[in-house]
């Protein structure tokens, strides 16, 4: 079989999840979660986060968080710049939400409510999977 057949045939599961459909507005992720009847998966980053990062290029574009995060309604938010400098979305849901810490992941229902968190990057795709799936 030559190199790139079986690369394909190999990356195949990865193509057939499609690429995931992150929100980057808060009114846009509720609204599409009350259409779809999901939950939302919020992510509260800031670019000077090392394990922003981390999440970012590893863990959710893993197969795992990929596959998890086709159950939810992924929405990211940039808090601030490198520089220190704040984005105004994110800044005011820092403090809707009262962020103490980056990264900090939430799962809010369809009308905004709360219902859990994780303050912390994961190490793997399998972590984030098993956290996101959880029920409560």
């Amino acid at each position: 079989m030559k190199p790139l057949a079986a690369l394909l045939i190999l990356a195949m599961p990865l193509f057939a999840q499609g690429p995931v459909k992150w929100e980057h507005d808060y009114q846009s992720a509720l609204k599409r979660a009350k259409a779809e009847h999901k939950v939302i998966f919020m992510d509260l980053w800031t670019e000077w986060c090392g394990p922003c990062q981390h999440l970012q290029k590893n863990v959710f574009p893993s197969a795992e968080g990929t596959a998890a995060l086709a159950h939810v309604i992924p929405f990211s938010s940039l808090v601030q710049k490198r520089d220190g400098t704040p984005v105004a979305e994110g800044t005011k849901l820092a403090e809707k939400f009262q962020l103490n810490a980056y990264p900090t992941m939430v799962i809010l229902d369809a009308d905004g409510k709360e219902l859990r968190r994780q303050v912390g990057a994961f190490r793997t795709g399998g972590e984030f999977a098993t956290w996101l799936n959880a029920k409560k």
